[in-house]
């Protein structure tokens, strides 16, 4: 490391300065700009051109001066990897922001650095390896506890070759800070091993026997994602939609159900409003799965829009650089960027002040080369030790008036594997996850069956169709088998694809009812129902809705299984579901890996089972007997009342709605009650006038 080349500066505009050197500077490197009151501003050499170097400061320039000092390092922009790092809420540069805080007040002041982790605290070490022993780069020569998990603290990446371990700490209590191996190389040079290390956060670690192709779905407990487009562990998605259509709201669920080890979440030139509320609800929230905070196993990195672009540039490549780590330790990792948008517009800004030639509107000509290196450094690998690993990305897109032709969306679509395109119209329907079914796609496979995928797509591709020539042609210009069409279409998306995110049962559909609960729908949906007119269509696939929507509710029952149908006996009908006795045993849970099912669900929690007024959900298989007997008679006995339990609601609103009368105001569709205008007006009672 050179820390003697020294320079001044010649120019300062915005965030970017201008210094002249006479030594040598590496492009990528680190400096410090150094103010007349003392302050050390750090910064990141992007350009060179001959004796003039081109700086971005992650810091307000306010206070620089021509003629001021700059401090160059040949060291590239690092971050510091060891444990302690979960549970943290870090800037851009991974100063730790409650610190920052407690030395600073509420407002920042330039120049503020504090050391990313604990030195004080004592972490409880346990070796792996002894003296003799050969390792190479990222082998794990111990581990430390580090909430759920077990950290394994590895060989500097950044060396390369074969080692011999010489001598290695005892287990006890050490920090961050103490020696634990002395590793001697091919030269027989010492090296001190210490808990802690850095990494250069533009270079993707990837320390690995081989690099696997992403095969199995990452289960975010979202059914339109998990059953419609789903996302493999190891892949990458991204979510672009309109301001307001919920992104930053389904990526908080995702975060808090999804089936994954590590999240981390980058706030990259978010609002302060949000990333607030994100912070304050974060270290509230329970783990559904192991009854813990859901921080102890998140990392926040935020930047808000009132930041200084470069830090927002540093931030994205901080958060996907601390998956890469965690990913090396044998865990899975998401990575949530959001939003990606404004990480382009810091690069615009920052190329607009290198005076580089504008690509489509005026953001850089290299954009899609950097988003593609950013999504790239998402995979599934397997270590040196035989474990698989992964770090899955997932990012928001916000194009200006939900347009999806923009720069950024268009560049993001080239090298993810599926996209969750959200519709303003269904956020403004209140359908949420407001995920167009018809706009979205998806390269990886799901916890459904493609063939069953595609029946459901076509059937809302076809109802779609209906819809539209409804518009055109009103109600009555629609085939009874067209309009059952449609019907069907809009049972499937009230029923399966909407979800309601506030509620416990609702909220996280785990894999095993999207699957029993999608094959129940599809056998509604290849019902041959010989309707006689649309008022029956209607009536019927109403309370097959309101029948699926109660059982969304209702806690599943994991023992609730499709048995084999048994031959009818003394002329009765078997029941087509029963309880396992033996149910299934749990797989053994062993520290340093969440278990991606339900079994570290705490006991009365797995997936809704125990809830607040659950007695008011009403039960699983109830519901589910009532819907086996209306696809067994194809909805005619469901007219009935008592034949269906929790009917009586949905029976009391068609009576009301039927007796609704027309008005004298013009009317183009049909009414509530499903009669045109003209029937209205027909059937409109008389009065004692009219005889």
């Amino acid at each position: 490391m050179n820390t003697n080349v020294k320079g001044h500066i010649v120019s300062v505009f915005g965030n970017m300065v201008t210094a002249e050197i006479s030594g040598r500077v590496v492009k990528n490197s680190v400096g410090y700009c150094l103010r007349r009151d003392g302050v050390r501003l750090l910064c990141e050499v992007i350009r060179l051109r001959g004796n003039l170097s081109d700086l971005q400061v992650f810091e307000e320039t306010r206070g620089l001066r021509i003629g001021d000092e700059v401090d160059f390092h040949e060291d590239m922009l690092s971050v510091t990897l060891g444990p302690g790092l979960l549970g943290q809420v870090y800037d851009g540069l991974q100063n730790p922001l409650p610190q920052v805080a407690e030395k600073a007040g509420y407002f920042l002041e330039p120049g503020v650095s504090i050391f990313p982790l604990d030195v004080e605290r004592r972490w409880e070490w346990t070796p792996a390896v002894e003296p003799g022993n050969t390792v190479f780069a990222g082998d794990s020569l111990g581990s430390v506890p580090e909430g759920i998990f077990e950290h394994p603290v590895m060989a500097p990446f950044t060396w390369s070759g074969e080692f011999t371990v010489e001598s290695i700490a005892g287990k006890g209590a050490y920090t961050i800070e103490e020696e634990i191996a002395t590793l001697i190389d091919a030269d027989d040079r010492k090296r001190e091993v210490r808990m802690h290390q850095k990494w250069p956060v533009k270079r993707a670690l990837r320390v690995a026997r081989r690099r696997l192709m992403p095969t199995d779905p990452l289960v975010t407990r979202i059914r339109i994602i998990d059953s419609m487009y789903p996302v493999a562990r190891g892949g990458t998605y991204c979510i672009p939609g309109p301001f307001g259509a919920g992104k930053t709201v389904l990526q908080q669920i995702t975060s808090r159900n999804a089936e994954i080890d590590v999240v981390i979440l980058t706030a990259c030139g978010e609002r302060a409003g949000e990333v607030v509320d994100t912070i304050r609800e974060f270290p509230h929230l329970e783990d559904p799965r192991t009854g813990r905070s859901l921080m102890e196993r998140t990392i926040i990195v935020c930047n808000t829009s009132a930041m200084p672009v470069a830090a927002r540039d540093a931030s994205v490549y901080t958060g996907v650089t601390l998956a890469e780590y965690y990913r090396q330790a044998g865990l899975h990792v998401l990575l949530l960027a959001d939003s990606t948008s404004r990480w382009a517009q810091a690069m615009r800004e920052i190329s607009g002040r290198l005076e580089e030639i504008p690509g489509e509107e005026a953001f850089p000509a290299y954009l899609e080369s950097r988003i593609a290196a950013f999504y790239e450094r998402a995979g599934l690998i397997r270590l040196r030790d035989g474990r698989r690993a992964s770090v899955t990305i997932g990012g928001t897109v916000s194009p200006a008036g939900g347009n999806f032709d923009e720069p950024v969306t268009q560049a993001t679509l080239k090298v993810v594997g599926a996209f969750h395109g959200l519709s303003r119209e269904r956020s403004d329907a209140r359908r949420y996850p407001a995920i167009a079914p018809l706009d979205s796609w998806s390269k990886y496979a799901g916890v459904i069956e493609a063939d069953k995928v595609e029946r459901a797509r076509s059937l809302l591709q076809r109802g779609d169709e209906v819809r539209q020539m409804m518009t055109v042609v009103g109600e009555e210009g629609t085939t009874v088998h067209d309009f059952t069409l449609m019907l069907k279409s809009e049972f499937f998306d009230a029923s399966y694809l909407q979800q309601n995110a506030f509620d416990p049962v609702d909220g996280a559909t785990s894999r095993e009812r999207q699957q029993f609960v999608f094959d129940k729908i599809l056998e509604v949906i290849d019902l041959n129902f010989e309707f006689e007119d649309k008022e029956e269509a209607r009536n019927t696939m109403i309370k097959i809705g309101n029948l699926f929507r109660d059982w969304n509710y209702a806690p599943w029952d994991p023992n609730v299984r499709p048995s084999r149908t048994p031959e009818p006996s003394s002329g009765q009908t078997p029941d087509r579901h029963e309880k396992l006795k033996n149910p299934l045993e749990p797989h053994p849970q062993i520290r340093g890996s969440v278990n991606t099912g339900q079994e570290n669900e705490p006991e009365g929690k797995k997936d809704g089972q125990v809830q607040p007024n659950s007695k008011d959900r009403g039960d699983f298989l109830t519901i589910l007997r009532g819907i086996d007997k209306f696809i067994e008679n194809k909805g005619r006995e469901a007219k009935r009342e008592d034949e269906i339990p929790g009917d009586k609601h949905s029976s009391h609103l068609l009576q009301k709605a039927k007796s609704i009368t027309a008005d004298a105001r013009p009317r183009s569709r049909r009414t509530l009650s499903g009669r045109g205008p003209e029937e209205e007006e027909h059937k409109a009672p008389k009065t004692d006038d009219e005889g």
